[in-house]
């Protein structure tokens, strides 16, 4: 066997596999003399059916398959001992005829090639960050939530500001008919006015848009299909059942420990501070976010490469379940181009500067993970050896190890980003964050 490799230019080589009869004939000869073994064919009995008899039946079946094995085994070796960084797969030249009674054999490759490049982080200007900062009012807000979830309810005679409406909401024609409660804290002003002063078995009519503050309501709270949230436009009467209002609950001890466990907290003082720093932890997580998303937009931007278009193209359309058009295969490329290149760009800063997830430290990752979820539920964290245990539930699924691996990773290259790349700090509140970050790009 001959392989080959002729390089067409910086992104696209032709690899040539020659192969002869003395590669496969062996392969072949062991394969058939199985057959010949297990064959049943009438007229003989097992063991004892003609040789030429089971290669005219089986011998160029078998003959094809062999030689597409020994092909693939090596193509891909070849790529591997030549160390060739190579996009997509190899596609075989088009319209090359094969006589398989033949005894030698050429098939040719067309590889995609990686460009080599230097990358760029980038351009002249630092990039903006953003410390978030929980402010008093959002503090409160917190704190007042927690006060209404662990409330309690109490009767009143007719509907007010604040009031909680349970009853039916209904339109035969629309299909409509939805057992709710509604607090009047999530609607808008005009269908506020409607319920004030409501009383049991009244019943209220009101335009579905304008019932709500967010649209998403109609959905969970009316019955309304999730593609109509947007365009629907019909009246609804809503027949009152039960009217509460919710007294909070005092800020005491009993509280503190519904809400963070007992005595984790126990002062205001004390709530204040842990609200602060859990919201201040989650707005972390959303700033550094919007850092990976602008350092990436950045580093495509300015580390320029070019890519095998051509070869990539062809490859698309074959490469699906279904066979694309050149038109289709076309779109797709363009509309996969940013992603490939930042795959590329990505890859060489983790080859570059040796970033590795170590099975400890995916460990600890996993088990920080699951920590982080008991506590969001406001539950205490497992011991170690609880957390030990489930870390190795988890590893039993590949798909998950792999799912972690990558955010692991996607930590790892979101550090190297914060010590390499300029940027200029800002802080803010939450509001602000995401007035100067998000609405004045829109």
């Amino acid at each position: 066997m001959n392989i080959s490799k002729e390089q067409i230019d910086a992104l696209n080589a032709v690899v040539t596999v020659n192969i002869e009869k003395a590669d496969y004939s062996e392969r072949v000869d062991n394969i058939l003399k199985d057959y010949r073994k297990n064959a049943n064919i009438p007229g003989f009995r097992k063991g004892h059916v003609p040789m030429g008899m089971v290669k005219k039946q089986y011998g160029t079946a078998v003959k094809v398959d062999e030689i597409n094995k020994l092909l693939q085994e090596s193509l891909n070796n070849f790529i591997t001992e030549e160390k060739l960084d190579i996009l997509g797969n190899p596609l075989p030249k088009e319209n090359i005829e094969l006589d398989w009674a033949a005894d030698e054999f050429k098939f040719d490759f067309e590889l995609g090639l990686a460009p080599e490049f230097e990358v760029k982080l980038q351009g002249k200007k630092a990039i903006e960050t953003f410390t978030i900062v929980a402010d008093d009012k959002m503090i409160d807000e917190q704190i007042a939530s927690f006060q209404k979830q662990y409330g309690t309810l109490s009767p009143i005679e007719a509907a007010g500001e604040g009031a909680l409406v349970a009853g039916i909401f209904e339109n035969e024609e629309a299909d409509i008919s939805k057992q709710t409660t509604l607090d009047l804290a999530n609607l808008q002003d005009g269908a506020v006015k409607l319920f004030a002063g409501a009383k049991l078995n009244d019943v209220v009519t009101l335009n579905t848009k304008e019932i709500f503050k967010n649209d998403q309501l109609l959905v969970s709270q009316v019955g309304v299909a999730q593609e109509l949230k947007e365009t629907i436009d019909v009246d609804v009467t809503f027949t009152i059942s039960e009217i509460n209002e919710r007294i909070l609950a005092d800020l005491d001890q009993e509280l503190f420990d519904k809400v963070y466990g007992e005595g984790a907290v126990t002062s205001v003082t004390e709530l204040k501070d842990k609200v602060k720093s859990e919201a201040e932890a989650q707005f972390a997580q959303q700033a550094d976010q919007f850092l990976m998303n602008k350092v990436t937009e950045s580093v495509i931007e300015n580390t320029t490469f070019d890519l095998p278009a051509d070869f990539l193209k062809k490859w698309l359309r074959t490469a699906g379940e279904k066979v694309l058009t050149e038109e289709e295969a076309t779109e797709e490329y363009e509309k996969s181009e940013k992603g490939l290149r930042f795959q590329l760009i990505e890859g060489k800063i983790i080859k570059d500067n040796d970033l590795q997830v170590q099975f400890e430290e995916l460990k600890d990752f996993a088990k920080e993970m699951i920590a982080n979820q008991y506590a969001q539920y406001g539950m205490p964290a497992p011991s170690d050896e609880e957390l030990e245990g489930t870390a190795a539930r988890i590893f039993q699924n590949q798909e998950e190890v792999k799912r972690l691996s990558e955010q692991l990773m996607s930590t790892k290259v979101l550090e190297y980003y914060k010590e390499n790349v300029k940027t200029k700090a800002k802080e803010v509140s939450f509001e602000q964050f995401i007035e100067e970050a998000y609405k004045k790009e829109a």
